[in-house]
């Protein structure tokens, strides 16, 4: 259906090689739109602090196309929304296996609504629903996603 690319681009410098002396900042680039963002790994895990880590940037991703899929529906559904804000949090657990993954992605959004046509809290709940059943994203993941 369509291509999504994206380049990432790290170098070792003059730093060693041991575990804890490798610089983890990279650089990713997207091709399209000729951005690019600095990465590194989590504070938690040797990396920058003023990088956004792969767990932010997932995080992010989630929550991203939780809010454009929302807004369609709910364009669709006849409710005009004028801003959608959303502070998430991704949970990172250990798995059976000991293992460190995002296993839980919690969002907040905060959802102002204009016009005549008002969505009730059952509406704007079933509007998360069926936005969470098509997101392209969430339907590629285990991660549980969850909004309150």
């Amino acid at each position: 259906m369509s291509e999504h690319k994206t380049t990432l681009e790290w170098k070792r410098g003059d730093h060693g090689f041991g575990y804890k002396d490798y610089p983890r900042a990279h650089q990713w680039s997207f091709p399209r739109s000729g951005q690019s963002l600095r990465a590194s790994a989590a504070p938690d895990y040797l990396g920058d602090a003023d990088c956004t880590d792969p767990e932010e940037a997932f995080s992010a991703a989630l929550t991203s196309c939780h809010m454009l899929t929302f807004l369609a529906i709910a364009s669709m559904s006849g409710f005009i929304v004028d801003s959608y804000r959303d502070n998430a949090v991704g949970h990172l657990a250990k798995a059976n296996d000991g293992k460190p993954w995002l296993a839980k992605l919690e969002m907040h959004p905060e959802i102002v609504f204009s016009g005549e046509k008002q969505p009730t809290p059952e509406q704007i709940n079933t509007l998360h629903e069926k936005a969470h059943h098509e997101c392209f994203l969430a339907r590629s993941v285990k991660t549980e996603i969850t909004w309150v």
